[in-house]
């Protein structure tokens, strides 16, 4: 019996041992996504010793808990104190209820919206069953807009102004990197026009989209248009630099081993020049994602645009003693989206760039 526990052991050694490297692989996928917490207590469960895994719970899941549970505590305390025209500051409690309460109406409207289908559909059925399929007609549910529904629309918007963004920045960075003559003459430009608040854009980008824009398509409404632009008016220029600086960083015997061997213009950039400054490119999309998000809710209250930003606007004119906990709602619902979006992006830079260090 002795003998065979021996045996068991270096293998029961070796099966935890795959374990935990198996869990180190998945570390690499979860840490930036924020998730890091996982790995130790996954190792925990695993069998690994405890006390190895104290530190890193510790730094990474216990300390955030106790900044958490003590925002939690001071805002319950110091909320009821402070009085507005609308009643006191809600407090965790107040503001969790109306969560709810947002969750609940999407489902209801969602509810309605099948009833009316629904019954559409049955007329419809009863019309060509008795000889009227001329009479037939399909018409789309226009109810309003539920809070699910708000934050889809600003997340789509934020990903075409993004785009938009991103298709004309890198471009612009990369010819700013290889081209002393070309930076010179945009940065000016740059300097000019990136300090400019998006309330001052607005205005602008409305009267030339109105004055452009005449199609009137469902799926990319005027006002959805004229947010996305605001956004890529505001946001774009982290990517600029950060790409220029990117690319005129570069090693320059590449450059110089791109020009003896007489590379094109479009193989030295594509084979050279993006795999080197990469990681640049992500931390100025990181950074021009995040101005995007902040901005996107400013154009929104005043575009109109039904996204999370003409939400708070609507809750503020509305003026009701549940208002100022649904904007704090959203004031948490925009912040978790914005982290949200920040480690996609991370987690997409750590997916193709292999190092920060080019």
């Amino acid at each position: 019996m002795t003998i065979a526990t021996d045996m068991m052991e270096p293998e029961i050694a070796a099966r935890r041992e795959r374990r935990i490297a198996r869990i180190n692989r998945a570390g690499k996928v979860l840490a930036p996504f924020g998730l890091g917490f996982v790995v130790p207590l996954l190792k925990l469960a695993a069998g690994n010793t405890p006390s190895e895994q104290w530190a890193d719970l510790k730094q990474m899941l216990f300390v955030p808990l106790i900044g958490i549970l003590a925002f939690l505590a001071a805002w319950a305390f110091l909320a009821p104190k402070v009085h507005t025209s609308l009643g006191a500051i809600p407090g965790p409690a107040a503001v969790f209820q109306q969560a709810e309460v947002l969750m609940d109406d999407h489902f209801a409207e969602r509810q309605k919206a099948e009833e009316f289908y629904a019954r559409q559909d049955e007329r419809n059925q009863m019309l060509i069953a008795e000889g009227y399929g001329d009479r037939v007609k399909v018409r789309p549910y226009t109810g309003k807009p539920t809070y699910l529904d708000q934050i889809w629309t600003s997340l789509l918007t934020v990903a075409l102004g993004f785009f938009i963004g991103t298709v004309i920045a890198v471009p612009v960075g990369i010819a700013c990197g290889l081209s002393k003559t070309f930076e010179g003459a945009i940065n000016p430009l740059i300097q000019l026009f990136k300090p400019v608040s998006p309330l001052a854009w607005l205005p602008i980008v409305t009267m030339v989209v109105a004055a452009l824009y005449e199609s009137q398509n469902d799926l990319l409404p005027k006002s959805m248009v004229i947010s996305a632009i605001t956004v890529t008016l505001c946001s774009i220029w982290p990517t600029i630099i950060n790409t220029a600086l990117g690319v005129a960083s570069i090693d320059r015997d590449l450059v110089n081993v791109g020009k003896v061997l007489q590379l094109s213009t479009w193989t030295t950039i594509r084979k050279l020049v993006l795999p080197s400054s990469l990681p640049l490119i992500f931390t100025g999309m990181r950074l021009s994602l995040g101005v995007g998000w902040m901005v996107l809710i400013a154009a929104e209250m005043l575009a109109q645009n039904p996204g999370l930003g003409k939400f708070v606007w609507d809750e503020f004119q509305n003026g009701s003693s549940d208002s100022l906990a649904r904007i704090i709602v959203a004031v948490i619902t925009i912040g978790l989206i914005g982290f949200f979006l920040d480690r996609v992006m991370f987690a997409l830079q750590t997916a193709f760039t292999y190092s920060a260090n080019r």
